[in-house]
């Protein structure tokens, strides 16, 4: 059953003027409601990439730039958005068709990361950046204290421990696509020039490739001496 909207706000620490911004921001395109959260979330995007820069300007003063991309393409994907969005019981309060809920959308990352984005663009509409940058700085504390190096991205790892190897780049192929639209499966295979090629599943190709890298890395890469 879905919580009500308002229950939210005390788990956010913000309280909505507009109610119907925070209706419009958990609500997902297959309700077919008349607003949904899908322009929020285009705009909270950008906000939460504004914070977390701002955040990581201010952490790590003698970082250079690239090395800060990476922390923020990191804090930002989706896969880390939901996992934050579970700190609030995000899916609790998500609108869902029936359909959508059926299919397994209440644990979607790409759902949930997408809610909450929704949710950051209506607290700007409706309060301006500083609760969303109380609400940031608060629940990315841990993740940016644990976070001691810059992260790499498993395709970039792959790509550039091949090249270091005088390899042709990894190739990525989709070997199979299922699943209904709005809950689609990819099954990736990743080859690299002389290893066994590895496969792995995702809900989109993105998430497929990244997962197909993570397996080739932990099968090849950190075997090595």
């Amino acid at each position: 059953m879905v919580r009500p909207a308002p229950e939210l706000q005390p788990l956010i620490g913000y309280t909505f003027q507009d109610q119907k911004l925070l209706q419009s921001a958990l609500t997902h395109s297959s309700a077919k409601k008349k607003n949904n959260y899908e322009r929020l979330e285009f705009l909270g995007d950008r906000v939460l990439g504004l914070i977390i820069a701002e955040l990581l300007y201010q952490r790590f003063p003698e970082e250079p730039e690239g090395d800060l991309a990476r922390r923020q393409a990191s804090l930002v994907q989706g896969e880390t958005v939901a996992r934050i969005s579970t700190g609030i019981a995000l899916a609790d309060f998500m609108i869902l068709s029936d359909a959508e809920r059926g299919s397994g959308g209440m644990e979607n990352d790409n759902i949930l990361s997408d809610v909450y984005e929704a949710l950051l663009g209506a607290m700007y509409l409706d309060g301006g950046l500083e609760p969303c940058r109380k609400l940031i700085s608060e629940q990315w504390a841990d993740v940016l204290d644990l976070m001691i190096r810059p992260p790499m991205h498993p395709k970039t790892e792959v790509q550039e421990w091949a090249q270091g190897r005088g390899l042709p780049l990894p190739l990525y192929e989709i070997i199979e696509q299922s699943g209904p639209d709005h809950a689609p499966s990819f099954k990736i295979g990743l080859s690299v020039q002389g290893f066994k090629p590895v496969q792995a599943k995702g809900r989109s190709r993105q998430d497929a490739e990244k997962e197909a890298a993570r397996k080739f890395i932990a099968m090849y890469i950190r075997k090595e001496p």
